[in-house]
């Protein structure tokens, strides 16, 4: 065990550092995002994926740097990761609407001007909806209509079209009815 400890020594206390330094940097970034998610009103719901966002990322970023630290040659990597992008640029190409679904829940996040329980209007010439935001979700908006039918309307369209804030907080004025 301590041949081992101090063959890999530097490697250890890189690593070690590394974690730590990313720890603290997800903490912060979290931390970000979740007041600016109380600062704009939104549900700590969406604060959570925006987070599992930003690990995942992070934990890409490690995996990257740690094997660098291991003495990986940039030949190798720069080969596993051209290989592994040429994967998954076929792979999204395939799936390019359900990330930009998700790509645009991260937008609404941080710069969608209606909330929960917003009345709004969105005109489309196709089927225009008016209806009361009830949830927003990664991949979608879950919309009540006032004939009580449930409509979802994918971020990426909600992002294209022109929306019209009818009543703020409907869903606290609806109630009381």
């Amino acid at each position: 065990m301590l041949d081992f400890y101090h063959s890999y020594k530097s490697e250890i206390i890189y690593t070690v550092v590394l974690l730590l330094i990313l720890s603290i940097i997800r903490a912060i970034i979290i931390l970000t995002v979740k007041k600016i998610g109380k600062k704009s009103g939104t549900s700590e719901a969406r604060a959570i994926l925006i987070g599992r966002y930003v690990t995942v990322t992070l934990i890409l970023i490690a995996l990257l740097i740690e094997a660098f630290i291991l003495g990986a040659n940039t030949q190798d990597i720069t080969l596993l990761f051209s290989s592994v992008f040429a994967v998954i640029g076929i792979a999204l190409f395939a799936i390019w609407s359900i990330l930009s679904n998700i790509t645009s829940g991260v937008i609404m996040f941080f710069s969608f001007p209606y909330k929960v329980g917003d009345k709004i209007k969105i005109h489309d010439k196709d089927y225009p909806v008016e209806a009361i935001i009830e949830d927003i979700r990664a991949f979608q908006l879950i919309l009540r209509e006032d004939n009580g039918n449930l409509v979802t309307y994918p971020n990426n369209l909600i992002l294209q079209k022109a929306v019209t804030l009818v009543k703020k907080d409907a869903l606290d004025d609806s109630s009381i009815l």
